[in-house]
């Protein structure tokens, strides 16, 4: 997607730099994907009602592919032989509710909020994503987490890939988008459009479609909601035709 045309096609960009940009968009498509699910895990501290999402346990990198957590879907929290639903609520209504109180009610967590957003950056786990829960822990809880994550970098063939096949080929075309964008040229810069726009975005969608089962398609992540063009008044029975 990347060679000089002609006859003898010379690579205009480098190893590191191509492998950069894949990285980059494998993060960009497990993101926007939401393609890598695992039920992570994390135990409660006694007294502590905030946690961090670098500290959900999501395996081995190396074995899983698994680096960290995007985002938390769904939360539950272990009981006896099985598990309890947390309701999550959102952070205006979590902070006026569960946390104005001189004094917080301990006991086993029923309820859940996000505050921070996505992954933490690096090494120094700082500016991710953390959820409060409620009740304060009295005691040691083990949490377990529907869990968006993202990738480890691929080093080389051996690198496990946690991104599913069909995702995995929306990766060259976001690559390619980023090495057209460092050219810096007018011509260069229109091929990264139409590589995003067109082939990258065509190619997101038909992951999504070909993961999506037939049977009541439309509850799963990102499908399309058959009868939001009727809601909006743009088609269908009633609708503007």
């Amino acid at each position: 997607m990347l060679q000089l045309p002609g006859s003898n096609s010379t690579s205009l960009y480098s190893d590191p730099d191509l492998t950069r940009w894949i990285n980059i968009a494998r993060g960009q498509v497990a993101g926007e994907g939401a393609c890598i699910r695992t039920h992570g895990t994390i135990p409660t501290v006694a007294g502590q009602d905030n946690y961090t999402f670098a500290s959900i346990s999501t395996g081995v990198p190396a074995a899983t592919g698994i680096q960290g957590v995007i985002r938390i879907d769904s939360l539950h929290c272990a009981a006896g032989s099985g598990q309890l639903w947390m309701s999550p609520r959102p952070w205006a209504w979590f902070s006026l509710y569960n946390r104005n109180n001189p004094v917080p009610q301990q006991g086993q967590p029923t309820e859940w909020a996000q505050y921070g957003q996505g992954a933490a950056p690096g090494a120094g786990l700082v500016n991710g994503g953390t959820f409060y829960v409620s009740l304060v822990p009295d005691d040691v809880y083990q949490l377990s987490a529907n869990s968006v994550c993202y990738p480890i970098p691929l080093v080389d063939d051996t690198t496990v890939e946690a991104l599913p096949y069909f995702w995995t080929d929306a990766v060259p075309f976001f690559a390619a988008y980023f090495g057209l964008l460092s050219a810096q040229t007018n011509a260069r810069m229109a091929e990264a459009a139409q590589m995003y726009k067109g082939h990258y975005n065509e190619f997101m969608t038909r992951a999504r479609n070909q993961s999506n089962p037939d049977v009541n398609n439309w509850i799963y992540s990102q499908a399309g909601d058959p009868a939001q063009a009727v809601k909006l008044g743009i088609g269908g029975k009633g609708g503007a035709q």
